[in-house]
């Protein structure tokens, strides 16, 4: 009996390598609007590798405050599958599709997600903002965040880290207290090296 076709009619075996079908790696499931922690849950239960980024919020509700656990990146889950499982993520509830180009998911770089998750497990304090294209790219060269790479803006006096996650064009805002960095080299003019908040 022939095994089940898990890639679309207009790619074959042969386009991708081997290792891309059979290898986990991390990719960025796009969720439907406010559907990542049951997303998340179910992809647990199911036995998926995965992981949703959150930060503490205070929201204000008829006169009451409560401290609310809401997603960084809205919208997506990351997860950790060979793309042949593909399917697995796509008929999870909750999910409309695996980011990426001409119907083909991407995974992300081996040093965006790991470090993510290292650095909020630490509970350093983080808070979603705007997507940066542009500004001075440091790399993390001591402490927990040690080797992640981001752009250093100035926020209130203060210096913060971000990270950004290209791929799915979001961000997160770190405090850079205490950590030591490095410039790392860009094709960013010297005029753009700096971004005021």
């Amino acid at each position: 009996m022939p095994r089940p076709q898990l890639f679309s009619s207009t790619h074959s075996r042969s386009d991708l390598p081997q290792a891309i079908h059979f290898e986990p790696r991390w990719y960025a499931a796009y969720t439907y609007s406010r559907h990542e922690k049951r997303v998340a849950e179910h992809l647990q239960r199911i036995g998926v590798e995965s992981y949703l980024a959150l930060y503490t919020a205070t929201r204000q509700w008829n006169q009451r405050r409560a401290q609310v656990e809401l997603p960084l990146f809205p919208g997506y889950v990351f997860v950790r599958i060979p793309l042949a499982e593909r399917v697995r993520v796509l008929s999870a509830p909750g999910v409309a599709y695996l980011v990426g180009a001409r119907g083909e998911p991407i995974p992300l770089a081996d040093d965006e997600v790991e470090p993510l998750r290292d650095c909020l497990s630490q509970k350093l304090p983080a808070e979603p903002i705007a997507y940066l294209s542009a500004g001075s790219r440091v790399r993390v060269v001591a402490g927990p965040l040690s080797g992640l790479e981001g752009v250093i803006v100035r926020r209130d006096g203060g210096a913060r880290f971000v990270v950004s996650i290209d791929l799915i064009m979001r961000a997160i805002a770190i405090n850079i207290e205490g950590f030591d960095l490095e410039l790392v080299e860009s094709n960013v003019a010297p005029a753009l090296a700096t971004v005021d908040l």
